[in-house]
């Protein structure tokens, strides 16, 4: 072990202290952490390009998970970085990342990140990929992206969106947000958002949709709704929608639906008390009689003739004299 090596406690690091043991703890219950030197850069280094300076070359990919880092000053130097992956750390401070502006793929999952404000995402001008899943945000203030293509946040403790809008996140489409604490779907105005994943939230309400315009897919599984009201039919390009392990127990609940007959393929609903209480699959194909499966079920021949037969009788049920 050098003289650079530190040893962080578990309180130190913000976890709590087992229990019956005093301030001190036992040496083995504390956590080796590391500065990162240039022996570890070297070791992480791959993948050699021309930077653009005549025969120059670079290496441009850095892999430097699990190094128990907290301090990544060292890293600062090597600016020809576009690919970088430093999850499973320590890491709080991205400042030292401020001179990487060819970064393209940012990885910084399972880190001590509470905040974005203050990072210097706005530098990364080129970047199209990041993660910061499971590390510590409440918001998302700060956050940055004009090329981002594909952003992930889960495992946080987000609360509320602002500030997603087409105008800093034109590029955006993938976004995943599993695993905060949401209540709400309000705030995306990102038109060109392709693949929405809100899972395992507290979502009780479906507000702020009908700017959703392009959106394909949207993941709402293990969260709180109980009714769909809130789809809308602006959504004209959804075709994959997920409420798996929600609270939707009435048919009623079902109605808005409707409003996505042109588009909707698949319905994923299993898990949630409508389905031990009602024949749900007939009702459903009167709604939306262009879907392709239900559940992980393809539409049988069977199911779709009986739903058209519905359909038919209600019709003249409707247009018959009183």
């Amino acid at each position: 072990m050098s003289d650079d090596d530190v040893y962080l406690s578990p309180e130190e690091l913000g976890e709590d202290a087992p229990a019956g043991e005093g301030e001190e703890g036992d040496e083995h219950d504390k956590i080796q952490v590391f500065p990162l030197n240039k022996e570890t850069i070297i070791d992480g280094l791959s993948l050699l390009c021309q930077t653009g300076k005549r025969l120059e070359h670079a290496f441009i990919k850095l892999d430097l998970k699990d190094k128990a880092l907290t301090d990544i000053v060292a890293i600062s130097s090597y600016i020809h970085i576009r690919f970088l992956d430093l999850s499973n750390n320590y890491i709080s401070d991205l400042s030292p990342l401020a001179p990487m502006t060819h970064l393209l793929w940012l990885k910084v999952d399972t880190n001590s990140v509470t905040s974005l404000k203050g990072q210097p995402l706005a530098e990364f001008t080129f970047l199209q990929w990041l993660s910061v899943a499971s590390n510590q945000l409440v918001d998302i203030e700060g956050l940055v992206g004009p090329s981002l293509e594909t952003l992930i946040l889960s495992g946080n403790s987000i609360q509320k969106i602002s500030g997603l809008q087409s105008a800093d996140f034109a590029n955006l489409v993938i976004l995943e947000l599993r695993a905060n604490q949401l209540e709400t779907t309000s705030g995306f105005d990102l038109p060109n958002l392709r693949k929405l994943y809100l899972a395992q939230n507290f979502i009780k309400r479906l507000e702020g949709l009908e700017k959703l315009e392009r959106l394909i897919t949207l993941h709402l599984r293990d969260n709180q709704l109980e009714t769909l009201e809130g789809l809308c039919s602006e959504m004209k390009s959804l075709q994959y929608l997920n409420i798996r392990g929600n609270a939707i127990a009435e048919g009623d609940a079902l109605r808005s639906l409707r409003l996505l007959t042109n588009s909707l393929k698949t319905l994923v609903i299993a898990e949630n008390p409508i389905v031990d209480t009602l024949i749900y699959r007939p009702s459903i194909l009167i709604l939306l009689p262009q879907l392709e499966r239900i559940d992980k079920e393809i539409i049988t021949l069977k199911e779709r003739t009986e739903a058209r037969r519905a359909i038919r009788e209600l019709q003249e049920e409707e247009e018959a004299p009183v």
